[in-house]
Protein backbone atom coordinates (compact mmCIF):
# COMPACT_ATOMS: atom_id res chain seq x y z
CA UNK A 1 0.00 0.00 0.00
CA UNK A 2 1.23 3.52 -0.76
CA UNK A 3 1.96 6.25 1.56
CA UNK A 4 -1.07 8.02 -0.37
CA UNK A 5 -3.36 5.90 -0.07
CA UNK A 6 -5.00 6.88 2.62
CA UNK A 7 -5.55 10.70 1.17
CA UNK A 8 -6.88 8.34 -1.79
CA UNK A 9 -10.01 7.01 -0.04
CA UNK A 10 -10.70 10.64 0.54
CA UNK A 11 -9.98 12.30 -2.74
CA UNK A 12 -10.58 9.26 -5.28
CA UNK A 13 -7.03 9.44 -7.20
CA UNK A 14 -6.63 13.44 -7.96
CA UNK A 15 -3.20 14.72 -8.84
CA UNK A 16 -1.04 16.33 -6.91
CA UNK A 17 0.43 20.40 -7.21
CA UNK A 18 3.40 21.38 -5.57
CA UNK A 19 1.84 24.80 -4.15
CA UNK A 20 -0.18 25.09 -0.98
CA UNK A 21 -2.99 27.91 -0.78
CA UNK A 22 -3.42 30.36 1.62
CA UNK A 23 -4.30 29.69 4.91
CA UNK A 24 -7.86 30.47 4.67
CA UNK A 25 -8.60 28.63 1.62
CA UNK A 26 -6.80 25.43 3.05
CA UNK A 27 -9.43 25.35 6.11
CA UNK A 28 -12.20 26.37 3.47
CA UNK A 29 -11.52 23.34 1.29
CA UNK A 30 -11.37 21.24 4.14
CA UNK A 31 -14.60 22.64 5.65
CA UNK A 32 -16.33 22.35 2.35
CA UNK A 33 -15.83 19.20 1.79
CA UNK A 34 -17.18 18.34 5.82
CA UNK A 35 -13.62 17.10 6.52
CA UNK A 36 -12.80 16.87 10.60
CA UNK A 37 -8.96 17.84 11.37
CA UNK A 38 -8.88 14.07 12.97
CA UNK A 39 -9.95 13.02 9.60
CA UNK A 40 -6.98 14.65 7.70
CA UNK A 41 -4.55 13.88 10.03
CA UNK A 42 -5.25 10.71 10.30
CA UNK A 43 -4.36 10.40 6.47
CA UNK A 44 -1.58 12.56 6.65
CA UNK A 45 -0.04 10.90 9.50
CA UNK A 46 0.08 13.79 11.98
CA UNK A 47 -2.11 15.47 15.00
CA UNK A 48 -4.90 17.52 14.41
CA UNK A 49 -3.31 20.25 16.41
CA UNK A 50 -0.77 20.31 13.53
CA UNK A 51 -3.52 21.20 11.19
CA UNK A 52 -4.49 23.62 13.36
CA UNK A 53 -0.97 25.27 12.65
CA UNK A 54 -1.00 24.50 8.64
CA UNK A 55 -4.71 26.31 8.72
CA UNK A 56 -3.35 28.98 11.17
CA UNK A 57 -0.55 30.11 8.54
CA UNK A 58 2.56 27.59 9.32
CA UNK A 59 3.57 25.46 6.34
CA UNK A 60 4.35 21.56 6.52
CA UNK A 61 7.73 20.28 5.00
CA UNK A 62 8.93 17.56 3.06
CA UNK A 63 6.77 14.68 2.36
CA UNK A 64 4.62 15.65 4.66
CA UNK A 65 4.21 19.12 2.42
CA UNK A 66 3.75 16.99 -0.82
CA UNK A 67 1.07 15.22 0.50
CA UNK A 68 -0.74 17.89 2.13
CA UNK A 69 -0.49 19.79 -1.59
CA UNK A 70 -2.12 16.76 -2.56
CA UNK A 71 -5.01 16.67 -0.63
CA UNK A 72 -5.67 20.47 -1.16
CA UNK A 73 -5.20 20.11 -4.80
CA UNK A 74 -7.28 16.80 -5.23
CA UNK A 75 -10.32 18.95 -3.13
CA UNK A 76 -10.33 21.84 -5.28
CA UNK A 77 -10.13 20.02 -8.01
CA UNK A 78 -13.57 17.48 -7.13
CA UNK A 79 -15.01 21.26 -6.34
CA UNK A 80 -14.25 22.84 -10.01
CA UNK A 81 -15.46 19.69 -11.29
CA UNK A 82 -18.79 19.66 -9.49
CA UNK A 83 -19.57 23.21 -10.40
CA UNK A 84 -18.98 22.34 -14.08
CA UNK A 85 -21.47 19.39 -13.66
CA UNK A 86 -24.38 21.68 -12.18
CA UNK A 87 -23.43 24.85 -15.30
CA UNK A 88 -26.01 24.84 -17.45
CA UNK A 89 -24.83 23.66 -20.85
CA UNK A 90 -25.85 27.38 -22.88
CA UNK A 91 -24.55 29.43 -20.09
CA UNK A 92 -21.34 31.31 -20.58
CA UNK A 93 -18.16 29.88 -18.87
CA UNK A 94 -18.18 31.12 -15.80
CA UNK A 95 -15.21 32.02 -13.30
CA UNK A 96 -14.66 29.42 -10.28
CA UNK A 97 -15.94 30.71 -6.89
CA UNK A 98 -13.80 30.30 -3.98
CA UNK A 99 -15.08 27.55 -1.34
CA UNK A 100 -15.85 30.80 1.41
CA UNK A 101 -18.72 32.03 -1.36
CA UNK A 102 -19.80 29.04 -3.13
CA UNK A 103 -21.12 27.12 -0.07
CA UNK A 104 -21.45 27.77 3.59
CA UNK A 105 -19.24 25.74 5.74
CA UNK A 106 -21.76 23.02 8.18
CA UNK A 107 -21.88 25.33 11.80
CA UNK A 108 -19.74 23.06 13.96
CA UNK A 109 -22.08 21.05 16.40
CA UNK A 110 -23.18 22.16 19.72
CA UNK A 111 -20.67 21.28 22.71
CA UNK A 112 -21.99 18.47 24.95
CA UNK A 113 -23.43 19.72 28.28
CA UNK A 114 -21.29 19.28 31.44
CA UNK A 115 -18.02 19.53 30.45
CA UNK A 116 -15.96 20.27 33.82
CA UNK A 117 -18.77 21.13 35.37
CA UNK A 118 -19.00 25.14 33.82
CA UNK A 119 -22.24 26.66 34.48
CA UNK A 120 -23.39 28.45 30.98
CA UNK A 121 -25.34 31.90 31.58
CA UNK A 122 -27.20 33.60 28.77
CA UNK A 123 -26.39 37.82 28.38
CA UNK A 124 -28.92 40.09 27.89
CA UNK A 125 -25.75 42.53 27.16
CA UNK A 126 -23.47 40.30 24.92
CA UNK A 127 -19.31 41.17 26.15
CA UNK A 128 -16.10 40.84 24.76
CA UNK A 129 -15.47 37.18 24.36
CA UNK A 130 -11.81 35.83 26.04
CA UNK A 131 -10.78 34.08 22.72
CA UNK A 132 -11.46 36.32 19.80
CA UNK A 133 -12.72 39.82 21.53
CA UNK A 134 -15.87 40.01 19.70
CA UNK A 135 -19.54 40.14 21.23
CA UNK A 136 -20.51 36.96 22.98
CA UNK A 137 -24.29 36.02 24.21
CA UNK A 138 -23.11 33.76 27.06
CA UNK A 139 -21.02 33.61 30.05
CA UNK A 140 -18.94 30.08 30.50
CA UNK A 141 -17.32 29.65 34.38
CA UNK A 142 -17.79 33.48 35.02
CA UNK A 143 -16.12 34.94 31.87
CA UNK A 144 -17.53 35.58 28.19
CA UNK A 145 -17.43 33.29 25.20
CA UNK A 146 -18.81 31.77 22.39
CA UNK A 147 -20.06 28.04 22.88
CA UNK A 148 -19.70 27.33 19.46
CA UNK A 149 -15.71 27.90 17.68
CA UNK A 150 -17.35 28.56 14.71
CA UNK A 151 -18.49 31.64 16.08
CA UNK A 152 -15.29 32.90 17.17
CA UNK A 153 -13.81 32.06 13.14
CA UNK A 154 -16.14 33.72 11.99
CA UNK A 155 -16.28 37.03 14.69
CA UNK A 156 -11.70 36.67 13.83
CA UNK A 157 -12.11 38.15 10.69
CA UNK A 158 -13.71 41.55 11.72
CA UNK A 159 -11.96 44.35 12.26
CA UNK A 160 -11.24 44.70 15.56
CA UNK A 161 -12.75 46.98 18.13
CA UNK A 162 -12.26 48.44 21.40
CA UNK A 163 -13.38 46.43 24.64
CA UNK A 164 -13.40 46.95 28.22
CA UNK A 165 -10.90 46.84 30.54
CA UNK A 166 -10.42 42.90 31.46
CA UNK A 167 -10.28 42.38 34.51
CA UNK A 168 -12.73 43.87 37.13
CA UNK A 169 -12.55 43.20 40.71
CA UNK A 170 -14.37 39.73 41.92
CA UNK A 171 -17.26 40.67 43.74
CA UNK A 172 -18.29 43.13 41.13
CA UNK A 173 -21.15 42.56 38.82
CA UNK A 174 -19.75 41.59 35.39
CA UNK A 175 -20.98 44.12 33.39
CA UNK A 176 -18.77 45.68 30.68
CA UNK A 177 -19.93 48.72 27.80
CA UNK A 178 -20.80 46.65 24.19
CA UNK A 179 -19.33 47.67 20.66
CA UNK A 180 -20.47 49.82 17.92
CA UNK A 181 -21.47 46.37 16.81
CA UNK A 182 -25.07 44.96 16.66
CA UNK A 183 -24.27 41.73 18.78
CA UNK A 184 -25.43 38.51 18.03
CA UNK A 185 -28.90 37.10 19.30
CA UNK A 186 -27.95 34.39 22.12
CA UNK A 187 -29.23 31.01 21.18
CA UNK A 188 -31.43 29.66 23.45
CA UNK A 189 -30.30 27.12 25.57
CA UNK A 190 -31.84 24.76 28.49
CA UNK A 191 -28.26 25.23 29.77
CA UNK A 192 -28.56 28.66 30.48
CA UNK A 193 -29.63 28.00 33.73
CA UNK A 194 -27.83 25.69 36.63
CA UNK A 195 -24.79 23.50 35.83
CA UNK A 196 -24.20 21.90 32.75
CA UNK A 197 -24.23 18.54 31.62
CA UNK A 198 -21.55 16.36 29.63
CA UNK A 199 -22.69 13.20 28.13
CA UNK A 200 -20.21 10.67 29.87
CA UNK A 201 -17.28 9.66 27.86
CA UNK A 202 -15.75 6.40 28.41
CA UNK A 203 -12.31 7.49 29.62
CA UNK A 204 -10.96 3.75 28.28
CA UNK A 205 -10.09 5.40 24.36
CA UNK A 206 -7.19 7.74 26.12
CA UNK A 207 -6.11 5.26 28.22
CA UNK A 208 -5.81 2.37 25.33
CA UNK A 209 -4.02 4.55 23.19
CA UNK A 210 -1.48 4.60 25.74
CA UNK A 211 -2.18 0.60 26.13
CA UNK A 212 -2.03 -0.14 22.01
CA UNK A 213 1.29 1.72 21.90
CA UNK A 214 2.95 -0.36 24.86
CA UNK A 215 1.52 -3.68 23.13
CA UNK A 216 3.11 -2.59 19.73
CA UNK A 217 6.51 -1.85 21.22
CA UNK A 218 6.80 -5.12 22.75
CA UNK A 219 5.60 -7.18 19.76
CA UNK A 220 7.88 -5.29 17.54
CA UNK A 221 10.66 -5.72 19.81
CA UNK A 222 9.75 -9.08 20.30
CA UNK A 223 8.91 -8.70 24.09
CA UNK A 224 12.59 -7.84 24.41
CA UNK A 225 11.39 -5.28 27.47
CA UNK A 226 14.50 -2.56 27.12
CA UNK A 227 14.15 -2.12 23.66
CA UNK A 228 10.89 -1.55 23.41
CA UNK A 229 11.15 0.99 26.48
CA UNK A 230 13.57 2.68 24.47
CA UNK A 231 10.91 3.03 21.23
CA UNK A 232 8.38 3.94 23.59
CA UNK A 233 10.48 6.70 25.32
CA UNK A 234 11.68 7.96 21.88
CA UNK A 235 8.25 8.76 20.56
CA UNK A 236 6.96 9.94 23.87
CA UNK A 237 6.24 13.33 22.98
CA UNK A 238 4.43 12.87 19.76
CA UNK A 239 2.18 10.16 21.54
CA UNK A 240 1.85 12.77 24.46
CA UNK A 241 0.57 15.26 21.95
CA UNK A 242 -2.01 12.63 20.22
CA UNK A 243 -3.29 12.04 23.54
CA UNK A 244 -3.99 15.63 24.70
CA UNK A 245 -6.21 15.51 21.35
CA UNK A 246 -8.56 12.76 21.77
CA UNK A 247 -9.04 13.69 25.41
CA UNK A 248 -9.64 17.41 23.79
CA UNK A 249 -12.35 16.15 21.73
CA UNK A 250 -15.71 17.18 22.74
CA UNK A 251 -14.56 19.89 25.09
CA UNK A 252 -15.51 22.93 25.55
CA UNK A 253 -12.49 24.96 25.23
CA UNK A 254 -10.03 24.78 22.13
CA UNK A 255 -5.97 24.39 22.68
CA UNK A 256 -4.76 27.59 20.98
CA UNK A 257 -1.26 26.00 20.15
CA UNK A 258 0.63 29.20 19.13
CA UNK A 259 -0.61 32.56 19.90
CA UNK A 260 0.86 35.56 20.75
CA UNK A 261 3.23 35.49 23.31
CA UNK A 262 4.87 38.77 24.84
CA UNK A 263 8.57 39.29 24.53
CA UNK A 264 9.07 38.15 28.25
CA UNK A 265 8.58 34.73 27.64
CA UNK A 266 10.77 34.52 25.21
CA UNK A 267 14.48 33.90 25.12
CA UNK A 268 16.62 36.68 25.82
CA UNK A 269 19.37 34.98 23.91
CA UNK A 270 19.53 31.53 22.33
CA UNK A 271 21.21 29.78 24.99
CA UNK A 272 19.37 31.87 27.31
CA UNK A 273 16.22 32.01 29.81
CA UNK A 274 13.04 34.15 29.44
CA UNK A 275 12.37 36.84 31.81
CA UNK A 276 9.46 34.07 34.24
CA UNK A 277 10.68 33.18 37.68
CA UNK A 278 9.13 29.90 38.53
CA UNK A 279 10.08 30.37 41.98
CA UNK A 280 11.78 26.38 42.44
CA UNK A 281 12.50 25.90 46.15
CA UNK A 282 16.01 25.33 47.31
CA UNK A 283 15.54 24.94 50.40
CA UNK A 284 17.57 23.58 53.60
CA UNK A 285 16.90 24.35 57.44
CA UNK A 286 20.13 26.15 58.94
CA UNK A 287 19.72 25.35 62.56
CA UNK A 288 18.01 22.08 63.27
CA UNK A 289 16.62 20.93 67.05
CA UNK A 290 19.27 19.97 69.96
CA UNK A 291 20.11 16.10 69.47
CA UNK A 292 20.46 13.52 66.80
CA UNK A 293 17.62 13.13 64.73
CA UNK A 294 16.51 10.82 62.28
CA UNK A 295 15.58 12.75 59.33
CA UNK A 296 13.43 11.08 56.18
CA UNK A 297 13.87 12.03 52.82
CA UNK A 298 10.23 11.90 51.11
CA UNK A 299 9.75 11.67 47.32
CA UNK A 300 6.53 13.47 46.06
CA UNK A 301 5.28 10.79 43.37
CA UNK A 302 3.96 12.01 40.04
CA UNK A 303 4.71 15.73 41.09
CA UNK A 304 4.77 17.41 36.74
CA UNK A 305 1.68 14.78 36.41
CA UNK A 306 0.41 16.58 39.49
CA UNK A 307 0.31 19.87 38.66
CA UNK A 308 -1.47 19.31 35.04
CA UNK A 309 -4.24 20.42 37.28
CA UNK A 310 -3.48 24.16 37.33
CA UNK A 311 -5.11 27.32 36.09
CA UNK A 312 -4.01 28.05 32.51
CA UNK A 313 -4.47 31.12 30.39
CA UNK A 314 -7.21 30.24 27.59
CA UNK A 315 -7.19 33.52 24.95
CA UNK A 316 -4.30 35.37 23.94
CA UNK A 317 -2.36 37.05 26.58
CA UNK A 318 -3.61 40.94 27.10
CA UNK A 319 -1.50 43.16 29.12
CA UNK A 320 -2.89 45.61 32.12
CA UNK A 321 -1.04 47.48 34.95
CA UNK A 322 -2.53 48.42 38.42
CA UNK A 323 -5.55 46.41 38.28
CA UNK A 324 -6.40 43.95 41.75
CA UNK A 325 -5.59 40.17 40.67
CA UNK A 326 -8.69 38.65 38.96
CA UNK A 327 -9.27 34.59 40.03
CA UNK A 328 -10.95 34.21 36.85
CA UNK A 329 -7.91 35.06 34.62
CA UNK A 330 -4.54 33.32 34.85
CA UNK A 331 -1.15 34.78 33.20
CA UNK A 332 2.06 35.94 34.18
CA UNK A 333 2.72 39.37 36.73
CA UNK A 334 5.09 41.70 37.26
CA UNK A 335 5.39 41.67 41.49
CA UNK A 336 7.37 42.52 44.57
CA UNK A 337 7.47 39.95 46.32
CA UNK A 338 6.14 40.76 50.43
CA UNK A 339 9.24 40.20 53.08
CA UNK A 340 9.39 36.44 54.33
CA UNK A 341 10.14 36.06 57.81
CA UNK A 342 9.70 32.40 58.21
CA UNK A 343 12.99 30.89 56.61
CA UNK A 344 14.04 29.49 59.96
CA UNK A 345 11.37 26.92 59.64
CA UNK A 346 9.67 27.38 55.68
CA UNK A 347 11.57 28.15 52.71
CA UNK A 348 10.63 31.18 50.67
CA UNK A 349 7.27 30.55 49.03
CA UNK A 350 8.91 32.73 45.69
CA UNK A 351 12.43 30.26 46.24
CA UNK A 352 15.96 31.33 46.60
CA UNK A 353 16.35 34.71 44.72
CA UNK A 354 19.22 37.02 45.89
CA UNK A 355 18.39 39.89 43.45
CA UNK A 356 15.50 42.21 45.26
CA UNK A 357 12.89 43.65 43.62
CA UNK A 358 10.11 43.31 41.34
CA UNK A 359 9.95 39.85 39.20
CA UNK A 360 7.54 38.14 36.73
CA UNK A 361 5.96 35.42 38.30
CA UNK A 362 3.28 33.03 37.12
CA UNK A 363 -0.41 32.31 38.10
CA UNK A 364 0.71 29.42 40.71
CA UNK A 365 3.31 31.76 42.69
CA UNK A 366 1.03 35.10 42.95
CA UNK A 367 -1.77 32.65 44.08
CA UNK A 368 0.25 31.16 46.52
CA UNK A 369 1.46 34.24 47.69
CA UNK A 370 -2.01 35.69 48.25
CA UNK A 371 -3.01 32.52 49.84
CA UNK A 372 -0.02 32.77 52.40
CA UNK A 373 -0.99 37.00 52.88
CA UNK A 374 -5.21 36.02 53.66
CA UNK A 375 -6.38 36.23 57.45
CA UNK A 376 -6.48 32.46 57.25
CA UNK A 377 -2.65 32.07 57.58
CA UNK A 378 -1.27 35.55 57.92
CA UNK A 379 2.34 34.63 56.87
CA UNK A 380 3.35 37.57 55.07
CA UNK A 381 1.86 40.77 53.34
CA UNK A 382 -0.07 40.54 50.16
CA UNK A 383 2.01 40.83 47.25
CA UNK A 384 2.64 44.37 45.06
CA UNK A 385 1.16 43.76 41.55
CA UNK A 386 2.34 46.11 39.16
CA UNK A 387 2.21 44.44 35.32
CA UNK A 388 0.15 41.18 34.44
CA UNK A 389 -0.33 39.81 31.23
CA UNK A 390 -3.10 37.37 31.34
CA UNK A 391 -6.04 35.98 29.56
CA UNK A 392 -9.89 34.17 30.94
CA UNK A 393 -8.60 30.69 32.23
CA UNK A 394 -9.41 27.37 33.49
CA UNK A 395 -8.08 24.64 35.96
CA UNK A 396 -9.35 22.07 34.11
CA UNK A 397 -8.05 22.46 30.68
CA UNK A 398 -6.00 19.50 30.87
CA UNK A 399 -7.72 17.50 33.28
CA UNK A 400 -8.45 14.90 31.16
CA UNK A 401 -5.71 14.53 29.57
CA UNK A 402 -3.95 14.63 33.11
CA UNK A 403 -6.78 11.56 34.41
CA UNK A 404 -5.73 9.26 31.23
CA UNK A 405 -1.94 9.32 32.42
CA UNK A 406 -3.07 9.20 35.99
CA UNK A 407 -5.56 6.12 35.19
CA UNK A 408 -2.74 4.30 33.08
CA UNK A 409 0.03 4.84 35.39
CA UNK A 410 -2.25 3.56 38.56
CA UNK A 411 -2.76 0.57 36.08
CA UNK A 412 0.83 0.01 35.69
CA UNK A 413 1.83 0.19 39.44
CA UNK A 414 -0.92 -1.88 40.32
CA UNK A 415 0.56 -4.48 37.62
CA UNK A 416 3.99 -4.32 38.00
CA UNK A 417 4.51 -3.17 34.17
CA UNK A 418 7.40 -1.11 34.32
CA UNK A 419 7.54 -0.34 30.69
CA UNK A 420 4.41 1.56 30.45
CA UNK A 421 4.87 3.07 34.10
CA UNK A 422 8.61 4.59 31.90
CA UNK A 423 6.38 5.46 28.85
CA UNK A 424 3.65 7.50 31.17
CA UNK A 425 6.21 9.31 32.81
CA UNK A 426 7.97 10.05 29.39
CA UNK A 427 4.87 11.35 28.50
CA UNK A 428 3.99 13.90 31.20
CA UNK A 429 7.35 15.19 31.86
CA UNK A 430 8.58 15.68 28.09
CA UNK A 431 4.96 17.21 27.35
CA UNK A 432 5.61 19.92 30.29
CA UNK A 433 9.37 20.33 29.46
CA UNK A 434 8.96 20.79 25.29
CA UNK A 435 5.78 23.11 24.84
CA UNK A 436 7.97 26.24 25.28
CA UNK A 437 10.83 26.91 22.93
CA UNK A 438 11.68 23.29 21.97
CA UNK A 439 12.68 21.84 18.50
CA UNK A 440 11.41 18.51 19.48
CA UNK A 441 8.06 19.49 19.90
CA UNK A 442 6.93 22.14 17.29
CA UNK A 443 2.91 20.88 17.19
CA UNK A 444 2.72 23.04 20.54
CA UNK A 445 4.65 26.82 21.46
CA UNK A 446 2.87 27.55 25.58
CA UNK A 447 5.98 29.20 27.47
CA UNK A 448 3.39 30.71 29.49
CA UNK A 449 1.95 26.98 30.42
CA UNK A 450 5.58 25.15 31.02
CA UNK A 451 5.95 27.88 33.48
CA UNK A 452 2.58 27.76 34.79
CA UNK A 453 2.54 23.72 35.28
CA UNK A 454 6.13 23.94 36.81
CA UNK A 455 5.75 26.56 39.12
CA UNK A 456 2.40 24.91 40.33
CA UNK A 457 4.87 21.52 41.13
CA UNK A 458 6.65 23.81 43.47
CA UNK A 459 3.92 25.33 44.91
CA UNK A 460 2.12 21.61 45.39
CA UNK A 461 5.94 20.83 47.26
CA UNK A 462 5.61 24.28 49.03
CA UNK A 463 2.27 23.64 50.53
CA UNK A 464 3.41 20.18 51.48
CA UNK A 465 6.26 21.66 53.48
CA UNK A 466 3.76 24.07 55.23
CA UNK A 467 1.23 20.83 56.04
CA UNK A 468 4.16 19.01 57.31
CA UNK A 469 5.40 22.47 59.72
CA UNK A 470 1.56 22.80 60.60
CA UNK A 471 1.60 18.59 62.16
CA UNK A 472 4.38 19.19 64.22
CA UNK A 473 7.07 17.85 62.03
CA UNK A 474 10.11 19.67 61.75
CA UNK A 475 11.10 20.37 57.89
CA UNK A 476 14.87 19.96 57.11
CA UNK A 477 14.85 20.45 53.24
CA UNK A 478 12.67 21.32 50.21
CA UNK A 479 14.32 20.94 46.83
CA UNK A 480 13.01 21.09 43.06
CA UNK A 481 9.43 19.45 42.48
CA UNK A 482 9.36 16.60 44.51
CA UNK A 483 12.30 16.34 47.30
CA UNK A 484 10.77 17.45 50.96
CA UNK A 485 13.10 15.76 54.06
CA UNK A 486 11.71 15.62 57.82
CA UNK A 487 11.68 14.62 60.88
CA UNK A 488 8.88 13.16 62.94
CA UNK A 489 5.77 10.83 62.64
CA UNK A 490 5.27 11.82 58.75
CA UNK A 491 3.22 8.37 58.17
CA UNK A 492 0.41 10.27 60.30
CA UNK A 493 0.22 12.96 58.21
CA UNK A 494 0.97 11.90 54.63
CA UNK A 495 0.07 8.25 53.31
CA UNK A 496 2.63 5.80 52.08
CA UNK A 497 2.60 4.44 48.84
CA UNK A 498 3.23 5.07 44.96
CA UNK A 499 0.27 6.92 44.17
CA UNK A 500 -0.39 10.48 42.75
CA UNK A 501 -1.74 11.10 46.51
CA UNK A 502 1.11 9.46 48.30
CA UNK A 503 4.74 9.67 48.98
CA UNK A 504 7.50 7.34 49.34
CA UNK A 505 10.88 7.08 51.35
CA UNK A 506 13.71 8.27 49.45
CA UNK A 507 16.84 8.00 51.55
CA UNK A 508 17.05 8.23 55.62
CA UNK A 509 20.17 9.51 57.72
CA UNK A 510 21.38 11.16 60.45
CA UNK A 511 21.64 14.82 61.38
CA UNK A 512 21.79 17.28 64.20
CA UNK A 513 24.54 17.47 67.07
CA UNK A 514 27.68 16.14 65.28
CA UNK A 515 26.77 15.43 62.45
CA UNK A 516 26.67 17.72 58.70
CA UNK A 517 24.65 15.12 56.79
CA UNK A 518 22.76 16.44 53.99
CA UNK A 519 22.54 14.24 51.50
CA UNK A 520 21.81 15.45 48.17
CA UNK A 521 18.84 13.28 47.04
CA UNK A 522 17.19 15.06 44.91
CA UNK A 523 15.66 12.85 42.06
CA UNK A 524 14.04 12.02 38.85
CA UNK A 525 9.53 12.48 38.47
CA UNK A 526 8.11 9.65 38.98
Amino acid sequence: MSDFDAIDSLLAAVGPKADLPAPQVRQELRERARLSKAQVARALGVSPSTVTGWESGRDPAGETRTKYAYLLDGLAAKFATDTAQVTPPAAEPAVAKTPAVAETPPAAPAPEEGDDGDEVEVLAVPEPCVLCGHPAGTRVAGFAQHLDPADCQATAAAPDKPTASPDQPETAPATKPTTARTPRTPRPSGRSKGPARRAFQEPSGPVDLIGQAVQGALAEHHGDVEAATAALLKRAIPDAMRLLDETRKGARYDVIAHPWIPGILKKQTSRGADQIWEARPKWTRHELPPGRHEVTALDINGAYLSALKTHLPLGQLEHSTGLPHDRRRAGVHLITPPAWEHDAVLPNPIGQRDEPGPLWVTEPTLRLLLRLSSPRYGLCAPPEIHESYSSGATENLLEKFRIALKDARDTAIEQGDEVTLEYVKAMYSKFVSTMGESNYNRELYRPDWMHTIRSQAFANLWLKALKAHDEGLTVVRAMGTDELHVIGDWRRVFPEGRGVTEVKVKDIYTAGTGTTEHPETEGQEE
